[in-house]
């Protein structure tokens, strides 16, 4: 049956089913985009803070070594030494420690597009404790292969550990006439060194891992035509989401409207409850034509606009009426009213200064 019903999802997922499970917690994650941030920062606050951890470093070494003959084996002089020590190591460790949380939240916010918390995923799931299910979890394909994963990221990172030790081996006997500083300072070079090039290598398999996961997302939310079905009868049934989408398509035709008084020819009004843009366009219609219309608020829109726009506003509250209550938008102008609103045109154009119909 499982089968069958996999076979039958042939639908891509909607955009509510996406957002239905993100809001559950479930996103396309990659574990290797997490790794290639976390290394390029490391590498980054390694490359900057480098000099500053090996004086530190020295510093803690030259102050032990020096003061070690003076140190005395008590508990407080032991403490002293402990205190000093974590001290220092925490001014080392702290700017790579915080990087790292840092590159961790990048990364994981890049994936879920923004930052998003569900409590969904935090909710006692009972079936997970059943030790035959976390048994089969355990050896699972997804298991198998992430095992497969991590045992081709070692290989790889030892194969360029190990040639890239390899091009510096015959510098490795120079060291015995280094000082400390010039050692950690070649030491410091080949790790970052080994860092880049195993950077290169995370970037490339995390941007294929990533389509691999976003890939395998997609694929487990397709649905049958019959989830389709009801997903747009309980979408489209919702009043709240009905009436959403008539706000929206009022708002969008009143824009539309709105956009096309500037090329109207003239404005008629009532004088102030109602407001005609007429256009007449020879080559496109036989006769002049309703480009918006309205009364209140929107009426008084209509009169900012043609004002600002200069077309003329002429008073006729007669023809403003009948024109509102007769004649909808994009609609010609009927026989019966196309005498009076020749006049008007003919008067506007006049004043223009342009040819009368």
């Amino acid at each position: 049956m499982a089968e069958d019903n996999k076979d039958q999802k042939t639908e891509e997922p909607t955009s509510k089913r996406i957002l239905d499970t993100e809001e559950k917690g479930n996103f396309a994650h990659s574990r290797e985009m997490n790794s290639a941030f976390i290394l390029l920062f490391a590498i980054i606050v390694f490359m900057i803070m480098g000099q500053y951890s090996t004086t530190i470093l020295l510093q803690i070494w030259s102050r032990l070594l020096s003061e070690m003959h003076a140190v005395q084996l008590t508990e407080e002089g032991l403490f002293r030494i402990m205190v000093f020590t974590m001290e220092n190591t925490l001014l080392i460790l702290g700017p790579i420690l915080v990087t790292i949380m840092l590159a961790g939240v990048v990364s994981n916010l890049i994936q879920t597009r923004g930052f998003k918390i569900s409590a969904h995923p935090l909710k006692p799931k009972f079936n997970k404790l059943n030790p035959i299910k976390g048994f089969s979890r355990i050896f699972s394909k997804n298991s198998v292969m992430e095992l497969f994963k991590s045992l081709f990221k070692v290989a790889v990172v030892s194969m360029i550990s190990y040639f890239t030790i390899k091009d510096h081996w015959n510098d490795i006997p120079m060291l015995m006439g280094f000082g400390v500083r010039q050692t950690l300072e070649f030491m410091g070079n080949v790790a970052i060194e080994i860092m880049f090039q195993v950077l290169l290598f995370m970037i490339f398999l995390a941007l294929v891992d990533y389509a691999f996961q976003r890939y395998t997302y997609l694929e487990n939310l397709k649905m049958t035509k019959e989830e389709v079905k009801d997903e747009r009868k309980e979408t489209e049934g919702n009043p709240q989401i009905k009436q959403r989408i008539r706000t929206v398509q009022a708002e969008m035709a009143k824009r539309r409207m709105m956009s096309a008084v500037p090329e109207a020819d003239v404005v008629v009004t009532n004088p102030t409850h109602i407001a005609i843009a007429i256009k007449y366009d020879r080559e496109k219609s036989s006769a002049p034509m309703v480009v918006a219309k309205g009364a209140g608020q929107i009426a008084q829109k209509i009169r900012e606009v043609a004002s600002d726009n200069q077309v003329p506003i002429v008073e006729n509250k007669p023809l403003a009426q009948v024109l509102h209550k007769s004649v909808e938008i994009g609609q010609q102008i009927p026989d019966s009213l196309y005498k009076a609103v020749a006049e008007i045109l003919a008067y506007v154009y006049r004043l223009k200064g342009k040819t009368t119909l």
